[in-house]
């Protein structure tokens, strides 16, 4: 079979790591064919040695090179990744969850050409029970999140808010507000509580804490789900990776989305 040709909008350690996993063809069915990134030049670098050739081109010249997009990029960047790839019927995988909420007419650019958004679960544990819970009736969805702080260096809320966090000796909260909110307010932070607003009750309506804690070493995500099927909670310590804002499971989950779009067997909702 021909191999689907995947292209990468973003080479940070997200796009990075995928990038060597499908060069290695390490996802059956899948082959890299195109990259883009801020800088062009580093992105040559980092796929000179791959054994299969890759096309480093400016984001605008992604499409006609490829089948499905992966976005890995900035937030502010994901109409300019995902639209011509929609307007043309292709798939895209979007990582920047949160920049979604800001931009509903790319859901509706995908239904209106017969394409699809799709939303890895990332750094998030339990999205199939939230999405079952989702069929039925759900009161309530909370999320706290505690990161190092040097997780949340340099967050707009933070600025905003004259919150230092430097130095810190001890937990403190920094946001207590809605899923919307925490995106606005932290978007390189937030992919998790804008996936888990999607795939329950919405951003409105999904309460968010995060905290700044030099307690722990691990990005700790705890959902509580209060719904007439159930009441679960559930928590996750993901390790970060080079970049501390986000997890190593990001990208193994991103690379699990992947085999799954092309698998015999399909194991969970």
């Amino acid at each position: 079979m021909t191999p689907t040709r995947i292209a990468i909008a973003g080479l940070g350690s997200i796009g990075k790591a995928l990038a060597a996993t499908l060069d290695a063809d390490g996802i059956p069915g899948l082959r890299l064919t195109a990259v883009s990134a801020r800088d062009l030049d580093r992105a040559r670098l980092a796929v000179a040695d791959f054994r299969h050739p890759v096309a480093v081109v400016p984001l605008a010249e992604l499409e006609p090179l490829a089948d499905w997009v992966v976005e890995c990029a900035p937030a502010a960047l994901l109409p300019s990744i995902v639209t011509p790839f929609l307007n043309a019927g292709k798939p895209a995988i979007v990582l920047s969850v949160g920049a979604l909420l800001a931009h509903p007419d790319l859901i509706e650019t995908a239904r209106r050409h017969g394409s699809h958004l799709h939303v890895p679960t990332g750094a998030l544990i339990g999205l199939d029970a939230v999405l079952a819970a989702a069929e039925g009736r759900i009161d309530s969805v909370e999320l706290v999140t505690r990161k190092p702080p040097a997780g949340l260096a340099g967050a707009p809320h933070l600025v905003r808010q004259g919150i230092s966090i430097e130095g810190l000796q001890a937990p403190l909260c920094v946001f207590a507000g809605t899923a919307r909110q925490a995106v606005e307010g932290f978007p390189a932070n937030a992919n998790v509580a804008a996936a888990l607003s999607l795939a329950g009750i919405g951003p409105e309506r999904t309460r968010v804490e995060i905290w700044a804690d030099p307690l722990v070493s691990r990005n700790t995500h705890q959902i509580t789900v209060d719904a007439d099927s159930a009441r679960f909670t559930m928590t996750i310590e993901n390790i970060a990776s080079a970049n501390p804002r986000t997890s190593r499971s990001a990208v193994q989950s991103l690379v699990a989305l992947l085999r799954k779009m092309t698998a015999t067997l399909k194991v969970g909702t």
